[in-house]
């Protein structure tokens, strides 16, 4: 049977549609990107205008910090820090690259899958990096308090290079154009030789390459690209049918009898219908790409922005 599955670009590629309008079905700020945004900012004028004040001589910086920043595992550990070390930043460039990065790739991952399933993919990315900051960074040396979104950016950042692989990226200062697969294929080498050095102390490498890997395995859950799935998948079908072997009969082959495929023609589907093809039916249906995804489409709202596009094309 012939590989139907394609490309990563190929399969995300399908599911995006955009409103002729750039700032219409395109978010510039999708709801997740806008929200991480003000969070973590907010955060850190908090920490700016009150962080100086004292509870019984201890100031508010240290005992947030003592509290919600990713201890190493013992006694100053917290399992809420999983999630509260992503929102605390060291300093201004640090909140500034970070929030950057995630709105520079995550804008369009977000709008290509919606932001439910961003925002599950983003917290995902970042507990793995703590978990990996954890349990593998302490077997190449000493580690401290970790803080920062990098490692869940790191996770995007691979989304975004798999998802549209010959994007180019301008790096700063010299503008020199790469594409995306390269762009993150050289970040995620930097990161492993760094980590496994050493390199720049006080970066949390580990971090960055546990967001990217848990990152990776969602995508290859979510487009069914997982080692040895044939296994697992008739593994599954053999347990569902108490174990017992299907037997080929001749003619039939394992699924039954085959029989002549019917076939329909669905390039006019409105005429039976009667439905009107319209900007307004067809901003809600972008919307509603926008907030759930393309999956969550009907049949009949799938045809009428296929239909759209053939007209725009």
């Amino acid at each position: 049977m012939p590989n139907t599955r394609g490309t990563w670009a190929n399969e995300y590629e399908a599911r995006r549609f955009y409103r002729p309008s750039f700032f219409g079905g395109f978010r510039f700020f999708p709801p997740v990107i806008k929200g991480l945004l003000i969070a973590n900012v907010g955060v850190y004028l908090f920490f700016l205008f009150f962080g100086f004040a004292h509870i019984r001589g201890v100031s508010l910086t240290y005992i947030f910090n003592s509290l919600f920043a990713l201890f190493p595992l013992g006694s100053d550990f917290y399992p809420w820090q999983l999630f509260t070390y992503m929102f605390i930043h060291g300093g201004f460039m640090h909140l500034f690259f970070n929030m950057f990065a995630l709105w520079m790739f995550g804008m369009e991952v977000e709008n290509t899958w919606g932001s439910r399933k961003f925002f599950i993919y983003y917290l995902i990315c970042g507990v793995g990096a703590a978990l990996s900051n954890l349990f593998i960074a302490p077997l190449f040396g000493a580690t401290g308090p970790t803080v920062g979104a990098s490692g869940a950016i790191y996770g995007v950042l691979l989304a975004f290079g798999l998802m549209f692989p010959d994007r180019y990226i301008f790096l700063f200062p010299f503008f020199v154009p790469i594409k995306s697969k390269y762009f993150v294929a050289l970040y995620i080498l930097l990161e492993v030789f760094s980590g496994v050095t050493g390199t720049s102390d006080g970066v949390a490498h580990f971090a960055h390459l546990g967001g990217a890997a848990v990152g990776y395995i969602y995508l290859l859950v979510d487009t069914r690209r997982l080692p040895f799935e044939g296994v697992f998948n008739r593994a599954r079908s053999a347990w569902s049918s108490g174990g017992q072997r299907l037997r080929a009969t001749p003619g039939s082959g394992i699924y039954g009898k085959a029989t002549d495929a019917k076939f329909t023609d669905i390039q006019q589907p409105y005429e039976k219908t009667g439905q009107e093809l319209n900007q307004e039916k067809i901003d809600a249906i972008l919307d509603k790409i926008s907030v759930s995804g393309y999956q969550s489409l009907t049949e009949e709202e799938k045809h009428m922005l296929f239909e759209a596009s053939k007209k725009l094309n």
